[in-house]
């Protein structure tokens, strides 16, 4: 199936700025700061499809966790998904984002091309501002998430998920909250990523 989706990104962890996971002036990652990486990943498609279906304007969110300690770190994952989309969207969308679709998500998302645990799909109401320097996300009233501020740091930082390919900026976190079936836990002051993105079947 043909599909593209294109729009704008923002992450939060608990990890330390500059998350240690990314490629800075160029420099591949490694461990993340404290072994255990926890923490919230946002998406707003301004465009996109999935085969004949238009999911332009929708939001997805994930809550994640995992261990570099564990044999290949695999991911532990609650997806959240727009509560405005219909049963064909939200199915096309778990099948993008689960990597069931092939594409660009089985070299930049973590959780596709390692093993990794799908704990649940949870429809509801998410709200996104991706204002840079200053952004924030809700999903229901498990996930909040909010900005304070640009990293200050003259280095190139690109980050996997959206793609090394692509600019973008670390940001300090004022909060992130997940408190739901499976995740419960509240940071402050640790490290964020935001950029644009475009994934597609090619």
């Amino acid at each position: 199936m043909s599909w593209r989706l294109a729009g704008t990104y923002l992450e939060v962890c608990n990890c330390e700025a500059i998350c240690p996971c990314r490629r800075i002036d160029g420099k591949q990652g490694g461990r993340s700061t404290y072994g255990e990486c926890t923490g919230a990943l946002s998406w707003q498609i301004a465009d996109g499809a999935v085969g004949e279906l238009d999911v332009s304007g929708l939001r997805v969110v994930l809550a994640v966790w995992y261990s570099d300690d564990e044999p290949r770190s695999p991911w532990s994952w609650v997806l959240y998904l727009d509560e405005r989309a219909d049963e064909p969207q939200r199915a096309a969308l778990e099948d993008v984002f689960a990597g069931r679709l092939g594409g660009t998500p089985l070299s930049q998302f973590p959780w596709a091309f390692k093993p990794s645990h799908l704990l649940a799909v949870v429809p509801c109401r998410i709200e996104i501002d991706h204002t840079p320097g200053k952004g924030w996300f809700r999903a229901g009233g498990s996930v909040s998430v909010q900005i304070a501020a640009p990293y200050d740091t003259q280095s190139p930082v690109t980050c996997i998920i959206p793609g090394h390919h692509r600019t973008g900026r670390e940001v300090v976190a004022e909060r992130l909250d997940v408190h739901d079936d499976h995740f419960d836990f509240s940071y402050s002051g640790r490290c964020g990523y935001e950029t644009t993105f475009e994934y597609g079947s090619d």
